[in-house]
């Protein structure tokens, strides 16, 4: 929802509030045979009163209810705390009001009448301060459900986005025409081992054809296929040290969403073209609790080459898909240096 029409809804009710009072002075002036002095006294004193009365305590009741109790204890289903932190609220208020009121008297009110009274006057004001409270909340929850709609649109789109990408990603044929060639290639030498990697591959179309399909896979599906993805392009250079891999912590049984690291990868093995370079690609992931932290920085050619292998997600959209996953749970930094792209990405899980 635009941050103007939210403004807009605002002042609209506090000026609806402003015309209900407003006819209830018309209802007290209408009867009364008064001269336009004695008129306008009755009006000055009657908005004094009820700014002191019900506006201020009204306005800051609604505001705490709409931006603290509804964000800290409601939308996270505390019902007890909601209620609790209402009834303090709307009480101090009240107690507020109600002070305002006794020194715009001079202390009369409180001098002349009993404690009883005084707290049927507190209430009274608090439950006043309720009534805009529980209206706040209300439109708070309107502006909620309505943005979480919008949301839920925008990642069926995006997820859509997502899988088409990825559809043309399978389409593109280089990986798995360099898999299999390498793979032909090692029959000959070790028949054992080509068998492995040739599961391995086959491992890997399942993975993209049937996990990318639902919303999270565990973790460990992920970075298997990370692994496998990893060793068949070792197949492609002789030089060992061209990629460094290392996983730290422990799995468990964490779910994230599908192809999240993978995307940053495949772009790392597209631009790192020098395989004879040591560590042309470093990749680490750490996995602390519920945070995964993502690492990986990859060499590039400050000389422009003539062609790269196509396919794969655009950053664009893989940084609009961690918005739409994981938002205000991620941190993502990409930084392009001298012949040297990094990427930094910690995902909270929980």
């Amino acid at each position: 929802m635009k941050k103007s029409f939210i403004i807009f809804l605002n002042i609209g009710y506090w000026i609806l509030y402003l015309l209900l009072l407003s006819m209830f002075l018309a209802m007290l002036t209408a009867g009364a045979a008064k001269t336009s002095s004695d008129k306008s006294d009755l009006i000055f004193n009657f908005f004094k009163l009820m700014s002191i009365m019900t506006v201020l305590p009204g306005v800051l009741s609604f505001y705490i209810f709409y931006h603290y109790i509804f964000n800290h204890f409601l939308s996270k289903r505390k019902i007890g705390l909601s209620i609790v932190a209402g009834l303090i609220t709307t009480f101090i208020c009240g107690t507020l009001a109600f002070a305002g009121l006794n020194l715009l008297n001079k202390g009369l009110l409180f001098k002349y009448n009993g404690w009883k009274e005084v707290l049927l006057m507190i209430a009274f004001m608090s439950i006043l301060c309720m009534i805009h409270g529980i209206i706040a909340l209300i439109i708070k929850g309107f502006i909620k459900w309505y943005e979480e709609i919008k949301l839920k649109e925008m990642l069926q789109q995006k997820n859509f986005e997502t899988e088409l990408a990825l559809v043309k990603s399978q389409l593109n044929p280089h990986f798995l025409f360099n898999s299999i060639n390498n793979i032909d290639v090692l029959i000959e030498k070790d028949s054992a081992k080509a068998s492995i990697y040739l599961n391995n591959l086959s491992d890997m179309m399942r993975f993209i054809l049937y996990e990318t399909k639902t919303d999270k896979i565990p973790l460990h599906t992920e970075l298997a296929y990370i692994k496998k993805y990893i060793e068949l392009q070792k197949l492609r250079t002789a030089n060992s040290s061209f990629i460094h891999y290392k996983l730290n912590g422990n799995i468990g049984h964490q779910k994230i969403a599908p192809m999240l690291f993978v995307p940053f990868i495949e772009n790392a093995f597209k631009h790192a073209v020098d395989k004879r370079m040591q560590k042309a690609i470093e990749i680490t992931i750490n996995i602390m609790g519920n945070k995964i932290d993502f690492f990986c920085k990859n060499s590039f050619s400050s000389v422009p080459i003539e062609k790269l292998e196509e396919g794969g997600l655009g950053n664009e959209l893989i940084v609009k898909r961690l918005e739409l996953l994981y938002h205000d749970r991620h941190t993502l930094k990409l930084l392009k240096g001298n012949e040297e792209y990094t990427v930094a990405l910690q995902i909270d899980c929980s």
